[in-house]
């Protein structure tokens, strides 16, 4: 299979202004699990045509990245993958701009797709972006609202990070010149393995180890972020935890490591993480499932699916 971090690393960053290329090199090269360009290229390699999808792999990353860092401007978020944000290591106004060029280098990374196949890209390329820019601005607007429902945050959450998944799959597909059956298969498997993907990143922001994670342990928590946790908290309470819960949630001065172990030990006497981890399996067994129906052996993103469902808490 193509490295696709060797081929991230060939890509030449060292441009004029420097300002706004280095922290593009910097953000590409802090890893991260690949899965968006991995999945475009196993879904393509599946019908022997790894090697038509590089471009699209690469055009997904560093869209994937792009968002990232904008994100992390919107939430102020420190720590990415380890390591400072651009926005801290450099500042907003930087991470704003290198992440416009980097939306603009991932549509130039499309460039190398076959004529004949570009168009449909195309489409697919940027309504998986506007999508995705619908998420992002339903998740903003969650901040502000206490009637969020679990379906609501689900489809949140599918526009914001599921569509990526189920886009990368579906492209290398088409790329590949894949059956439409299968193609339709490998956007419902990567629809729901992006749901349970999202879940399972909700229930280790406050059971997670930070050092694998790569991600402070409880941001969510003192953002008093929507989270699948927190709705289901608010959901499954009694009445002595919801009151405690509340206010927590509306408590303005308070030492942040006391907040997450309050809410955290709230979160245990409900029994939030075997809720958010019956409705993460949930979602990959229907994401499995799909794969039931194609014509060409999936036994690759079969173990994908199974690797992700088991990641390191």
């Amino acid at each position: 299979m193509i490295d696709i971090s060797s081929a991230i690393s060939a890509i030449n960053w060292t441009r004029e202004p420097q300002g706004l290329y280095d922290p593009i090199a910097y953000t590409l090269a802090s890893g991260g699990k690949r899965l968006r360009p991995t999945l475009a290229l196993i879904a393509a390699g599946l019908y022997g045509k790894e090697e038509k999808a590089l471009p699209a792999a690469l055009a997904l990353e560093i869209f994937h990245n792009f968002t990232l860092l904008h994100d992390d401007v919107m939430d102020q978020a420190p720590i990415r993958r380890g390591r400072e944000t651009v926005h801290v290591k450099w500042d907003d106004n930087t991470a704003i701009l290198s992440g416009d060029q980097m939306l603009i280098e991932a549509y130039k990374q499309l460039e190398g797709i076959d004529a004949v196949h570009l168009p449909h890209v195309l489409h697919l390329f940027s309504k998986m972006g506007t999508e995705i820019c619908e998420g992002q601005q339903y998740d903003m607007e969650f901040e502000t609202r206490e009637d969020v429902s679990i379906d609501e945050y689900i489809e949140m959450i599918r526009l914001k990070t599921s569509v990526l998944l189920g886009a990368a799959l579906e492209i290398g597909a088409y790329i590949a010149d894949a059956p439409s059956a299968d193609m339709e298969a490998l956007e419902v498997f990567g629809t729901n393995l992006g749901l349970a993907f999202q879940i399972q990143d909700d229930i280790l922001d406050v059971y997670g180890d930070e050092a694998t994670f790569g991600k402070s342990i409880g941001g969510d928590i003192l953002q008093n972020k929507k989270s699948l946790a927190l709705l289901m908290a608010l959901k499954h309470a009694n009445a002595d935890q919801l009151a405690r819960l509340q206010g927590w949630l509306h408590s303005t001065d308070y030492v942040p490591q006391e907040k997450i172990a309050a809410v955290t030990a709230i979160y245990n006497e409900i029994g939030v993480r075997e809720l958010c981890e019956a409705e993460q399996n949930r979602y990959t067994r229907i994401a499995i499932e799909s794969l039931n129906r194609m014509s060409a052996d999936a036994a690759p993103l079969m173990k994908l699916a199974e690797k992700l469902n088991n990641r390191a808490n």
